[in-house]
């Protein structure tokens, strides 16, 4: 018998558990002090394209693409300066948001968040300044 393909995407409760995520998430990154330069847009629409983007970076349905194209996130970020310091308060802003709807307590979450990590760091593309 076979079983379907169980990704990471299914295993943290698939888009009510992004949803959850990414409502909890962008208020953060909105009001701190680091990150809220880079984001200066609608926040509906950056939550409604994350939403979109996540089940795809988590094996689930490619709803980013169908609407975007290839995701190529860091090509998109290149126009920002993203830096360590700031790869770092957008990571503490989503440790928070997995704390604050109990993700961080699953194996599944552990890692989703491993894997975010490893995006931060890929994203950087800017020194700190002194």
């Amino acid at each position: 018998m076979e079983y379907p393909l169980r990704t990471l995407y299914h295993e943290i409760g698939e888009q009510e558990t992004i949803d959850k995520l990414v409502e909890a998430f962008y208020p953060r990154v909105y009001a701190d002090p680091d990150l809220a330069p880079l984001f200066q847009g609608d926040m509906n629409e950056i939550k409604r394209k994350q939403k979109m983007f996540l089940p795809q970076f988590l094996g689930g349905p490619a709803l980013y693409s169908k609407e975007f194209g290839p995701p190529a996130m860091r090509h998109r970020h290149i126009p920002h300066e993203v830096t360590p310091k700031r790869a770092i308060a957008w990571l503490r802003c989503m440790k928070e948001a997995f704390q604050e709807i109990g993700l961080d307590q699953t194996p599944a979450g552990k890692a989703f968040y491993d894997r975010l990590t490893q995006v931060a760091a890929i994203m950087v593309n800017s020194p700190d300044q002194p």
